[in-house]
């Protein structure tokens, strides 16, 4: 049981990084509307969107593309890019590269 509630606690605290990325974007003017052009969303089905299968690994991908976005978050937050990378594939953002052996 103590490993379910450690792998808990990671899904929550992976979650609530891309949210806090998603709030560190929608801080920006130009960042989120480089987010919503890139990702096809627009502000009024945003909400919707974010209860989407995806979405928080959308918006960490969306930041990992973009290397000086990246640095940039990780500096503002005092974290390591790493931590980011790690949250994506958390999330199921690089499941689209695996491949079957």
């Amino acid at each position: 049981m103590k490993a379910n509630q450690s792998n808990s606690e990671t899904n929550d605290k992976t979650q609530m990084l891309a949210v806090d990325i998603l709030s560190w974007i929608a801080s920006d003017d130009d960042m989120m509307n480089r987010f919503l052009a890139i990702s096809g969303l627009s502000v009024e089905n945003l909400r919707e969107a974010a209860n989407e299968p995806g979405f928080l690994a959308g918006v960490v991908g969306f930041l990992t593309a973009h290397e000086p976005s990246l640095l940039a978050y990780c500096e503002a937050r005092g974290i390591e890019p790493e931590t980011v990378a790690s949250a994506w594939r958390a999330l199921g953002g690089d499941s689209h590269y695996e491949t079957s052996i």
